[in-house]
């Protein structure tokens, strides 16, 4: 039986205006409320965005996960910040108990050093398979997962910890583009690779009553593709209850008629 999918929580984000507040302010209990919530919802992973944070970024970095491991019994956690020095903080006080950390993101372009920060923590590295913009096919997206897939192995990683990210697209002016993301992520599934993203993306501008529809549809055709994870609201009842259908269906976990309560 192959592995369970894997939901990272997407929700402690400094774009929320109660996020960026308790970051700002260092109160705990905002974030530990959020945490809570998409923990108890399925969340394995939660990633913790601190945006750019160039001034306070190592300090509150560190905070973020003493606080979030502290309470959680060590969850593991998606370091997520343009600030590589509050990334390395942030693995400094990371307990690996349940899993190693995550550096969110590298890709072929000017984030490739992030594959090297990864290699030299010993932690797993999103990588987006892009360069500028978005590939003009899945040729392009093949090129760039090679080539920081060479960078990683050259440093040490085994591959299974570049987790490729086909870059999810906005459905409301590149529906077109969407089946090209669907077959990427077969071809990374049949090549054994892992692969993750932003899937919330895909419903960006649409109507709020729309959303989780629209996520909880894709997320169940990725994961019929060979998605192994991906970064969304575990809020979202619809999609989660998705993902444990999908995962009963592609037989990653075992049927129970109280599968949608585990």
């Amino acid at each position: 039986m192959a592995g369970k999918f894997i939901v990272i929580g997407e929700r402690i984000h400094c774009i929320s205006p109660v996020i960026r507040a308790a970051m700002e302010t260092k109160d705990p209990e905002p974030i530990l409320k959020r945490a809570k919530e998409q923990i108890d919802a399925g969340a394995a992973y939660l990633d913790v965005n601190i945006g750019p944070a160039e001034k306070t970024g190592e300090d509150l970095m560190k905070w973020a996960v003493k606080l979030l491991q502290d309470n959680f019994d060590n969850v593991p956690l998606c370091l997520d910040t343009a600030n590589k020095k509050a990334i390395e903080a942030g693995i400094s006080v990371y307990n690996r108990a349940r899993g190693k950390p995550i550096v969110n993101s590298a890709d072929a372009g000017d984030r490739i050093g992030y594959i090297d920060l990864a290699a030299a923590n010993d932690a797993i590295v999103i990588a987006l398979c892009s360069k500028e913009g978005v590939p003009s096919d899945n040729d392009e997206r093949m090129g760039y997962c090679q080539e920081m897939l060479e960078r990683g192995m050259g440093q040490g990683m085994e591959a299974e910890d570049l987790w490729f990210d086909p870059l999810f697209l906005v459905i409301k002016g590149m529906q077109d583009k969407q089946k090209d993301v669907l077959d990427f992520i077969k071809q990374l599934s049949d090549m054994g690779f892992n692969s993750t993203g932003g899937l919330s993306n895909v419903s960006n501008m649409m109507p709020k009553h729309i959303r989780p529809i629209m996520d909880s549809t894709m997320i169940a055709m990725t994961i019929n593709q060979g998605l192994t994870s991906a970064i969304v609201n575990p809020c979202d009842l619809r999609l989660m209850e998705a993902v444990k259908s999908a995962d009963i269906i592609m037989n990653h976990s075992l049927y129970a008629d109280s599968y949608l309560e585990l």
